[in-house]
Order: C-alpha cells, then sequence, then structure tokens
C-alpha cells in the first residue's frame, strides 16, 4: 500500500502542475479579451471554442484510449507493444488532422450556421476559429505524446511539454492580442503556433529515447487486424461518451447565448472556474488511469480498491475547497478577469452553483480515469448517456423554457451528480473481475 501511495502522489502532484498550465493560460487568455472595450470578443472565444471542443474533442480518445492500453502493456512489461500503441494512434491522428484542415470551411460555416450569438459575437468567433484551425495535425498528435507518457507514468515529461507550450502561449497572447490588437484571432494564432511547439518538444524526447531501427523492425505489425479492431472498439465507445459530454457543455453555452451576451459573459467566466477545478481533478485522475492500467496489467486487482479511496477523497476535497474559495470571495477573483461591473454583479448570484458542480464532479472526473485505465469504453459510454439524457436534458428544456439561468445551473449540476452515481454503481464488478 505504501508503494501505492508513493506513485500515486508522485503521479499526482506533477500531473496537477502540469494540468494547471492549461486553465492558468486560459484564464490569462480571459483576462486579455475580457479587458478589451468590447466584451463580444470575449463571448466570440467562447462560441468558437464550442465548437473546437466538438472538433477536438470528439478526437478526445486519442489521448484517453492510449494511456489505458499504454498503462496496461507497460504493466505486462511489453515493450513492444508499448510502442506499437504510439505508433498506431500516431497514424489516427495524422489522418484525422489532416481531413479537419480539408474540411475546415464546412466544418466552420456548419458549425456557426448551428450556435446561436448576435452578429458581433459570431464574427469574432469566426476570426478565432479560422487561426486556430491550422493548429489541428498538431494538437491531436499531442493527444496521443501526452496518452502515451502518461501510460508509461513518465510525468516529468508531460510536465516539460506543458511548460514550454503554455508559457509560449501566454506570451504570444500578450503580444497577439494587446499588443498588436488582433483580439480573437491573436487568441487562436497564439494556441496554434503553441501546439507545434509542444508537438516538436515532444517529437525530440520520443527520438532520443526510441532509436529509428527499433521502430522499423516493428513496422510489420502496425497493421495487425485484431489490434485495429481493439483499438477502433474502444475508440468508439469513448466518442461517444465524449459527444455525449461535449454536448451536454455546448447545449449549456448555447442556451446562456440565447439568454443576452451578459448572461453569457457571466456563464463563460464561472466556466472557467469550472474548467480550471477540472484540471485540478483531472491531474489526480490521470494519476489514477495510470495506476489503475499498471495495476490491471499486472493482475493486481486487489490494490484497485485503496487507489479509488485515495483518489476520490482527494478529489472530493480538491473540487469542494475550489468551489468554497470562490463562493466567499467571488468579487476579487471574477475581477481580476473582467472590470465590466455589470458581469461581475451577476456572478453573485451564480457562484453558489459551483458546490454542486464541482463537488459531484470531482468524483465523476475521478471515475472517468479509473474506468479509462482500465480500457472500459462501454461503461464510460452508458454512463454519459445516462447523465445527459436524464440528468441534464429535462432541466435544460425547462431553463430555455423559462429563460432561466439558476434552472441551467441546476441542469449541469444533475449531469454531474448522474455521472458519479452511475460510475460508482460499476465500481464493485471491476474489483472482481474485468467488466466488458
Amino acid at each position: 500500500m505504501e508503494k501505492l501511495q508513493q506513485r500515486f502522489w508522485r503521479l499526482a502532484l506533477v500531473n496537477v502542475i502540469s494540468n494547471l498550465m492549461v486553465p492558468l493560460a486560459s484564464l490569462i487568455d480571459t483576462a486579455f479579451l475580457g479587458h478589451l472595450a468590447e466584451i463580444h470578443h470575449l463571448g466570440g472565444v467562447a462560441i468558437a471554442t464550442v465548437l473546437f471542443n466538438y472538433i477536438y474533442w470528439s478526437f478526445g480518445f486519442l489521448r484517453m484510449g492510449t494511456t489505458g492500453t499504454t498503462a496496461q502493456a507497460t504493466g505486462k512489461g511489453d515493450r513492444d507493444e508499448v510502442i506499437l500503441i504510439l505508433l498506431r494512434n500516431s497514424l489516427i491522428a495524422i489522418a484525422i488532422g489532416t481531413i479537419i484542415l480539408t474540411l475546415q470551411l464546412p466544418l466552420r460555416e456548419l458549425g456557426f450556421t448551428l450556435l446561436s450569438a448576435t452578429t458581433e459575437v459570431l464574427e469574432s468567433g469566426r476570426a478565432y476559429y479560422n487561426a486556430l484551425i491550422w493548429g489541428a495535425p498538431a494538437t491531436l498528435l499531442n493527444f496521443v505524446l501526452l496518452g502515451w507518457f502518461l501510460g508509461r507514468e513518465q510525468v516529468s515529461k508531460v510536465l516539460l511539454m506543458s511548460v514550454i507550450d503554455k508559457s509560449t502561449n501566454v506570451a504570444l497572447n500578450y503580444l497577439f492580442i494587446v499588443r498588436f490588437g488582433w483580439a480573437s484571432a491573436g487568441a487562436g494564432y497564439a494556441t496554434a503556433i503553441s501546439q507545434y511547439l509542444n508537438l516538436l518538444v515532444g517529437l525530440i524526447i520520443i527520438a532520443r529515447e526510441l532509436p529509428v531501427s527499433s521502430l522499423l523492425n516493428l513496422s510489420p505489425k502496425i497493421f495487425n487486424k485484431s489490434a485495429w479492431y481493439e483499438i477502433f472498439s474502444l475508440n468508439r465507445d469513448i466518442t461517444i461518451r465524449t459527444l455525449a459530454l461535449l454536448s451536454t457543455f455546448a447545449l449549456f453555452t448555447n442556451l446562456s447565448s440565447m439568454m443576452g451576451t451578459k448572461t453569457l459573459a457571466t456563464n463563460t467566466l464561472l466556466l472557467q472556474v469550472v474548467t480550471l477545478g477540472a484540471y485540478f481533478i483531472d491531474g489526480i485522475a490521470f494519476a489514477t488511469e495510470s495506476l489503475a492500467g499498471s495495476l490491471r496489467g499486472q493482475q493486481n486487482n486487489h490494490q484497485l480498491l485503496p487507489l479509488i479511496k485515495l483518489s476520490g477523497g482527494i478529489s472530493l476535497g480538491v473540487g469542494l475547497a475550489m468551489s468554497i474559495l470562490f463562493w466567499l470571495i467571488p468579487q476579487s477573483l471574477f475581477g481580476l478577469l473582467t472590470n465590466h461591473a455589470e458581469v461581475i454583479e451577476q456572478i453573485d448570484n451564480y457562484v453558489v452553483w459551483l458546490l454542486p458542480i464541482l463537488g459531484f464532479g470531482s468524483i465523476a472526473y475521478m471515475l472517468d480515469g479509473y474506468f479509462l485505465g482500465l480500457s472500459e469504453g462501454r461503461i464510460l459510454r452508458h454512463s454519459t448517456i445516462i447523465a445527459a439524457s436524464l440528468g441534464f436534458a429535462p432541466m435544460a428544456i425547462a431553463a430555455w423554457h423559462y429563460q432561466n439561468s439558476h434552472l441551467l445551473w441546476l441542469a449541469l449540476s444533475l449531469f454531474m451528480a448522474a455521472r458519479s452515481i452511475t460510475l460508482g454503481f460499476k465500481v464493485p464488478l471491476s474489483l472482481r473481475t474485468q467488466v466488458k
């Protein structure tokens, strides 16, 4: 047990630090945009981000599927399979990235046709999209590299890539938004460029570890039919799960937009806190994911329950602590993100919703990591579909009908609660056998 705790804390602490680079950079970007004279630039990035969440995180299996399978292969001591997982998933990432660039214009027109916002907000969103879309191949390949390093518990490499990526992103955002005045387009260009730099760093790390000869020797095994069937089966379930998750947040943002630009800006800032909390908790979930996969690969199921207890307790504590902090001093903290008084005044009325969302969400994110580590995509798929259709949708419809933002936040709270409950029901079976 002591060894498990040591591995967990080492992974969790570095993962949390690495993960926090993402939302902190996003918060700084939000602050740059939020302090511009026109608030519609912030709204435009929020709307475009909904579309990019679909484009990128529809292929989140490139990270999630890679971590669990790599961890299990590492636990078995199968080095060849570890390398083959990297190669196969990288090929998928390159193919998808190329397709996205080819279809960027129809994707843009379809996406912005479905989204609701004022003309100014949509124009800012299109400018952001046109810049950021060029980073698609690098972003997807980075998903694979991140998953591969996490699966091998090489968190120091993940941290190095994150520091370089996000520090570059912040610096370029300041240059493009504040100095050059490119507004939302500048935010898009900054992120795209930093993604390519991140990829370069990751490839250099891999090139120093894996000689070309070892990759060439394994090339005949890359296209093994049974291996590809397992990859696509797992990826299918993770994709459905991710689409249900993204659809929930997309509908939340779109309904916020339909309630007015002020409500959209207010809910966007609150969601930034939810995102910040999620990245804290995801650092813990990533550690859980790596260790659960390794333990499954070693056929060491008796340590899975101690892992869940340790990870679950820490996740819940972090989620509640963060929500309470923003609840107690909202004016000071949100004042760092925008100087629009009317937005900050509205936040006071809704900040209490962070408590149930981050409370239930902390358990849901942790269990996501646990089942991803076990490569149990079907469980994740079923849980998210149930939560979206029975937890979120009914109350979201009521929120739209009554144009009530409190009901919208209640819908998101019920979604998080349903995810944590449905996943929790599957834990006992996973401790006894390999559930399918």
